[in-house]
């Protein structure tokens, strides 16, 4: 499914025929590109609303390891505003199987109209990353924060916004929706492990999505395959 989806991508005017040469694809194996371009077509909340009924499944405490399996779904773009509600619900999902007390379902639907509020493009339109503000809506969906909260969480929240916009800010763009979420993920890890009485387990990602990026900044990111800092 990934050599269709960048076939289709790099050549959208390619016949079926070509298609076929291009991913060795049998004949019977065609519908699969027809289902890849019934969901590239989706909107945003249609994403949405699978990323949150898939996520559900997700059984681990890992939110990097979450995040890797829903976004390699042929209905996740390699960017877009889809990851506004994927990135909070992976440390949603992580936090809930590693005991937090927390009604998911609730907390899923919060995260997904959060999300939504995002636009894309935010990041350079705005200059905040919306991986960045997704895990923020979940640590606030976590705490039950709102504008007038006065017990910490509000400034705690702000102050993780800070650093990992921080180190996004170091590294520059253009904007990269995988290597956004993977410096969200570190920073809200370590704020849930540090805040919560529970432990997320974390893994820096080696990038497998490289090639499908175009506007990747190989050497200059941190979990580029060829250059990886086992230790950023």
């Amino acid at each position: 499914m990934d050599k269709v989806c960048k076939a289709i991508t790099e050549y959208p005017s390619v016949t079926q025929k070509e298609l076929q040469e291009l991913t060795g694809l049998s004949r019977s194996g065609m519908h699969y590109i027809h289902e890849f371009e019934r969901k590239s077509s989706m909107s945003i909340k249609e994403k949405a609303e699978l990323i949150v009924a898939d996520i559900k499944k997700e059984l681990g405490t890992n939110p990097v390891l979450i995040f890797k399996n829903l976004a390699k779904k042929e209905y996740v773009s390699i960017n877009g505003p889809e990851h506004h509600i994927l990135d909070g619900a992976s440390l949603l999902m992580a936090y809930k199987n590693a005991g937090g007390e927390i009604d998911i379902d609730q907390a899923l639907d919060r995260l997904m109209a959060e999300g939504l509020r995002m636009p894309g493009a935010m990041c350079g339109l705005w200059g905040i990353c919306g991986a960045i503000t997704s895990i923020g809506a979940a640590l606030a969906i976590i705490d039950g924060t709102g504008p007038l909260s006065t017990d910490g969480t509000w400034g705690s929240h702000m102050q993780f916004t800070s650093k990992a916009i921080g180190e996004l800010g170091i590294i520059n763009g253009p904007r990269c929706c995988k290597r956004d979420a993977m410096i969200a993920f570190k920073n809200g890890v370590d704020y849930v492990n540090a805040h919560y009485d529970v432990t997320l387990q974390y893994e820096q990602m080696k990038c497998e999505f490289t090639e499908l990026n175009e506007q990747c900044i190989k050497d200059r990111c941190p979990f580029y395959a060829h250059s990886f800092q086992q230790e950023y």
